[in-house]
C-alpha cells in the first residue's frame, strides 16, 4: 500500500505531501491520521524548523474522498473518525506553509488555510464546493474566510462555490503569493529555509500561539500578555544570539524548541 503522506526533511524544512495523486489526494481519515501524526512528530523533532505541505500530482486535495461521503450517506462507513480536528495544524509550534499545486476544494481549502502561510501556483484552482454539494461551510472555514477575506467576499466564494485561480486567491487574500507551477515548491521552501536559519524558533512558536489565540481576544488583553511574553524573552538565550548575531554581523544560531 502507498505511503498516503510522503515526508522528507532537508535543511530544517520538513516536507509532507498528500499522496493520493489518482484522487487528486482527496482526504480520508486514514490520510488525515497520518498527516497529523507527521506533524505531531514533527513538533517533537529538533530537526524540524519548519514545515512545506504540498501535494502529488495535478491537486493539492480535492477535498473529502467521494467514496467515503458515499458511505456517510448510506451508513456503511465504518472507519473511526481521528478526534483531532481539521484546525490541529494551528496547534502545532512551528510555521506550516501550504504549498497549493493543484485543486484545493472544499476540506482541502480549509487544510490549506489552517496552514499559517500560504504559496499557491498560479494555475490552481480553489473553491470551497460546499453548496454545490448540499453541504454547509465546514470545519470552521465561515469563521476563517470573513477573517482572511472580509465578510462580503467571503460569501461570495461559499454561497456561490465558484472556481477561482490561484492568481484571483492572492487578490482575495486566500494566499500570500502565486508563483508559476513549476517554481512552487521551490519558492514555499525556499521561505522555509530562510525561516530555518534566521527565525528563532521559541519566538516563532510564541508568535504562532499568539496570532491564532488573539482573533478570539480584545486588544487589551492581547497588549497584556505580549508584555508577559517579552519580559518572558528576555531570558531565552534567543534574545541573547539574536543581539549578538546583529552585532556581529553573522547569521544566528538559535538553539531548536
Amino acid at each position: 500500500m502507498a505511503e498516503l503522506v510522503l515526508s522528507s526533511l532537508d535543511r530544517g524544512v520538513l516536507t509532507l505531501t498528500f499522496n493520493r495523486p489518482d484522487r487528486l489526494n482527496a482526504w480520508t481519515d486514514a490520510m488525515g491520521r497520518r498527516y497529523f501524526d507527521l506533524l505531531t512528530e514533527a513538533e517533537r523533532n529538533p530537526e524540524v524548523r519548519a514545515v512545506v505541505v504540498t501535494g502529488a500530482g495535478k491537486g493539492f486535495c480535492a477535498g473529502a474522498d467521494f467514496e467515503a461521503l458515499t458511505s456517510i450517506q448510506a451508513g456503511t462507513y465504518a472507519e473511526p473518525p481521528d478526534p483531532r480536528p481539521a484546525t490541529f495544524p494551528t496547534t502545532i509550534g512551528k510555521p506550516i506553509i501550504a504549498a497549493v499545486n493543484g485543486a484545493c476544494a472544499g476540506l482541502g481549502m480549509v487544510h490549506a488555510l489552517v496552514c499559517d502561510l500560504v504559496f499557491t501556483s498560479e494555475e490552481a484552482k480553489w473553491t470551497t464546493a460546499f453548496a454545490r454539494r448540499g453541504l454547509i461551510a465546514e470545519y470552521g472555514l465561515s469563521w476563517v474566510l470573513p477573517r482572511v477575506m472580509g465578510q462580503q467576499k467571503a460569501m461570495d466564494l461559499l454561497l456561490s462555490g465558484r472556481t477561482c485561480t490561484g492568481k484571483e486567491a492572492v487578490e482575495l487574500s486566500l494566499a500570500n503569493w502565486a508563483v508559476p507551477a513549476g517554481e512552487l515548491l521551490e519558492a514555499a521552501r525556499s521561505y522555509a529555509r530562510e525561516l530555518a536559519q534566521y527565525s528563532s524558533p521559541a519566538s516563532m512558536s510564541i508568535i504562532k500561539r499568539q496570532v491564532w489565540s488573539d482573533w478570539t481576544t480584545t486588544l487589551e488583553e492581547s497588549a497584556k500578555a505580549a508584555t508577559q511574553e517579552m519580559l518572558a524573552s528576555f531570558q531565552r538565550p534567543d534574545f541573547a544570539e539574536g543581539v549578538a548575531s546583529f552585532l556581529e554581523r553573522r547569521a544566528p544560531e538559535f538553539p531548536p524548541l
